[in-house]
């Protein structure tokens, strides 16, 4: 039986809440909100920071949400509550994601612990890898990771199949950069060096210049016509690292969710151990370059992230809104 106080229990509820801002989202906007009820914490998402031209059908926002509940969930164990979960519980209030409400007592295991530790500390990597490898155990790790959250994560070994993603990265790179409102919901999140707001990609976090890896994989560009971005240092910094994609069998808005809790899962792990990950989605934010790639390289799974990892001794910043703007 818990006999925690209500103070006890609303310190364990401000933890959880305040992991959940650390999990990553596209373009760092950040596109969720909470409310807390007594012991039960809701997940909603932040309409006003849907990217509505790229993600239209708010699937890059339910993986970033999904994500943060991931990160819910694992905090909640750490302070020794089993959380208990219902995705999209009210299909008349689709705002809602997620409840989580403290369940019974139990005792976080290492693993738990670990992912815990992660989660203020993982950052997203946006340039060329180091040449050290990943151990394919790791990898294999991995995989096993994100098949526990219901998602299906594949590296790609082939260097043929690697040479097409990364073309069709490129390929919807370059069409959105000639899209002037794309480009314009690209450069809202884009951060000027100083720049005092709380979200968005900072200058610090992404290269001045494109990483040069072959084959090439094309970065957004955020820096748009500024000089704005840190250099690379290429004699040390040139790999592609090993290019894997998330998929899920299904592309309901529950395996969204799945998703993303599946991705926040991979990234914690993966950064315990040492390994960022980088993300393209340029490809995926197009409907007919997305099918070309569930039909010929995904067995008929939904792809619902592309990401190379890779070791970098690159040591980022990051920024998230305080909690007080996010919690009713």
């Amino acid at each position: 039986m818990n006999t925690r106080t209500a103070e006890e229990h609303a310190f364990v509820i401000h933890a959880a809440l305040e992991a959940a801002t650390w999990a990553p989202s596209v373009h760092n906007s950040q596109p969720w909100s909470f409310a807390v009820s007594g012991e039960e914490i809701s997940v909603r998402a932040d309409a006003d920071r849907k990217l509505r031209f790229s993600d239209p059908a708010g699937r890059q926002l339910l993986i970033s949400c999904g994500a943060a509940l991931f990160n819910i969930r694992t905090a909640l164990r750490c302070q020794g509550y089993e959380p208990v979960v219902r995705v999209l519980p009210d299909p008349d209030r689709p705002a809602l994601l997620a409840t989580v409400r403290l369940g019974g007592s139990v005792g976080a295991d290492e693993h738990t612990k670990a992912l815990n530790a992660e989660i203020a500390r993982r950052r997203t990597h946006r340039a060329a890898f180091t040449d050290l490898p990943v151990p394919d155990r790791l990898i294999e790790t991995l995989v096993q990771q994100a098949a526990a959250e219901g998602a299906k994560l594949t590296p790609v070994r082939a260097s043929e199949a690697v040479r097409v993603i990364a073309a069709l990265t490129e390929a919807a790179q370059n069409v959105q950069a000639q899209d002037r409102v794309l480009s314009l919901e690209v450069i809202r999140w884009a951060r000027p060096p100083g720049g005092a707001r709380q979200d968005g990609v900072p200058a610090d976090a992404y290269p001045a210049e494109p990483a040069e890896t072959v084959p090439p994989f094309a970065q957004r560009d955020y820096s748009w016509r500024h000089d704005w971005g840190t250099t690379a240092d290429q004699s040390t910094s040139t790999s592609t690292g090993v290019v894997a994609l998330l998929t899920t069998a299904g592309d309901t808005r529950e395996e969204w969710m799945a998703a993303g809790q599946a991705l926040q899962r991979i990234l914690l792990y993966a950064s315990a151990h040492g390994v960022s990950a980088a993300f393209h989605t340029q490809a995926l934010e197009m409907q007919h370059l997305r099918e070309f790639l569930r039909q010929e390289l995904c067995s008929g799974e939904y792809p619902q992230m592309i990401m190379r990892l890779g070791i970098t001794f690159e040591a980022k910043g990051a920024v998230r809104r305080p909690l007080s703007d996010l919690v009713d």
